[in-house]
């Protein structure tokens, strides 16, 4: 595992042109359409941020990447057009698009900084991230916003840094990833989109009559979540690790054999999640839990059409109490993430429309809970607008409105070129400080185990504490 420290010190100008709307380029249908329950869900009524950063390409020579995604885009939202619109309320929290075709907006902008300024691991928190977000003002609130909001900001490098807000009720990250895919597609040449996009909201709407046919926990009890999670941002440590092919190998030692057709996924969040609840030091007697998207288009028969861009995801919870969770090896959390993936069925999401429709667009809970978003392979990492690949794409930060909640795993690639995901999350200091103690006592079991040494002599005291450390690790496994 590498700590990895974004650039927080890091400071510089930012000079905005005027924000502009971007509107298809040619007239589109003037029509309503309603959104599907799983959209709908007051959970994601929120923009969500992408950063994406490039370096200069000699083959583009003096080529303004602004210029170049801007006309890009009306061609685009003549596929796109619903996300040209606006979103309006209809009777029961409804959501739907009204499709107007006003545009969305964008903004051009310079920084006076380099790429290598950043530091040499482009990671999160990515430093004055809010000077390179287009933010609309009042677009926190959905209704009546532009629903995508881009800013291109060239660098003194030759490099640019990619930015987009894209309104969560119509789009999940494959949906949003489908999108700018397009668009870099668009910017190269392209006459339509590779993959043509699909509405049809309507296959995941509820049943008549609605059938709820699965415990749905993760929308237990909600009220307001974010009173749970008022945190001053000066006690909060905002972490990226990375987890490559050694890191997964270390983590994997402690999988039993019953489990070992796990997936990476599944042993690093239940990694985390043991380590996190161990550092939080969590009343034993009291319930944890654990939710984490999932990507459903493939649990239907017959599957969801290729080029949907809606939310496609639902989130099963799994919980424990917290001494099991704490005590018990890892096989007992991996078991636990297993089954939670496996609860995903075609039934299981009809179920969570129904649940939509009857207890009216619920929040996701967030009190004593760990929720982990994974979008290392929904492709991020393969827009390419004609600079080629991003060094860096994903999340730009840690959500601040839910601080010590959301943990993003994203695809990364090293400074040795190994690929593998970095873990991007924040918690308070010291029980930051604990959970890379914990994470360090499984990545290092393997060294302890074999008697590795290093090459200066250790003192007494290190020889004890690494003694203490394999004693436990032991009783872990």
């Amino acid at each position: 595992m590498t700590n990895i420290i974004g650039s927080n010190s890091l400071t510089f100008a930012v000079r905005r042109h005027a924000p502009e709307l971007i509107a298809p380029a040619t007239p589109i249908p003037r029509e309503l359409k309603l959104l599907s329950d799983i959209d709908d869900q007051e959970g994601l009524w929120y923009p969500f941020p992408l950063l994406f950063l490039y370096p200069g390409n000699p083959k583009m020579g003096d080529t303004n990447p602004a210029s170049v995604i801007r006309d890009a885009l009306p061609k685009l939202l003549v596929f796109y057009y619903p996300l040209a619109g606006r979103i309006v309320k209809g009777s029961g929290k409804k959501l739907m698009v009204d499709c107007t075709g006003e545009g969305v907006l964008f903004i051009e902008a310079e920084a006076d900084v380099t790429l290598e300024q950043f530091g040499k691991t482009l990671c999160p928190p990515i430093p004055c991230v809010e000077k390179l977000m287009c933010v609309d003002p009042g677009s926190d609130d959905i209704v009546g916003s532009p629903l995508i909001q881009i800013q291109v900001t060239r660098l003194l490098c030759g490099g640019f840094i990619f930015t987009a807000r894209v309104c969560h009720v119509l789009c999940d990250g494959t949906g949003a990833a489908q999108f700018l895919t397009a668009l870099g597609e668009m910017t190269r040449g392209a006459g339509v989109p590779s993959i043509l996009p699909v509405w049809q909201r309507e296959l995941l709407c509820a049943r008549d009559p609605p059938c709820i046919t699965f415990p749905h926990p993760e929308y237990d009890n909600v009220t307001d979540p974010k009173v749970n999670h008022k945190i001053a941002p000066d006690e909060m440590s905002a972490t990226t690790l990375f987890f490559g092919p050694s890191e997964m190998s270390s983590l994997r030692r402690f999988v039993p054999e019953n489990l070992k057709a796990c997936t990476n996924f599944e042993v690093l969040t239940a990694s985390l999640w043991r380590c996190r609840t161990i550092a939080q030091q969590v009343d034993p007697e009291q319930d944890v839990h654990l939710m984490f998207f999932v990507n459903s288009r493939g649990k239907f028969n017959p599957p969801i059409p290729v080029g949907y861009y809606g939310n496609c995801i639902v989130l099963p919870c799994v919980a424990s109490r917290a001494g099991d969770l704490c005590n018990k090896p890892l096989g007992y959390a991996l078991e636990l993430v297993m089954k939670g993936k496996s609860m995903v069925t075609e039934e299981y999401v009809r179920s969570t429309m129904d649940l939509m429709v009857v207890k009216g667009q619920p929040c996701h809970k967030t009190r004593s809970t760990y929720i982990v978003t994974n979008v290392s392979r929904v492709g991020f990492n393969r827009v390419n607008f004609g600079w080629g690949e991003p060094l860096f794409a994903g999340f730009p930060s840690d959500d601040e409105d839910f601080p010590g909640v959301y943990c993003s795993i994203l695809h990364s690639t090293n400074d040795k070129g190994e690929s593998g995901v970095l873990a991007v999350f924040g918690l308070p200091t010291p029980t930051m400080e604990r959970l890379i103690k914990e994470l360090d006592i499984m990545l290092k079991f393997k060294e302890l185990e074999s008697g590795v040494t290093r090459t200066r002599a250790k003192t007494v005291k290190e020889k004890e504490l690494e003694h203490e450390r394999y004693e436990e690790i032991k009783s872990r496994k």
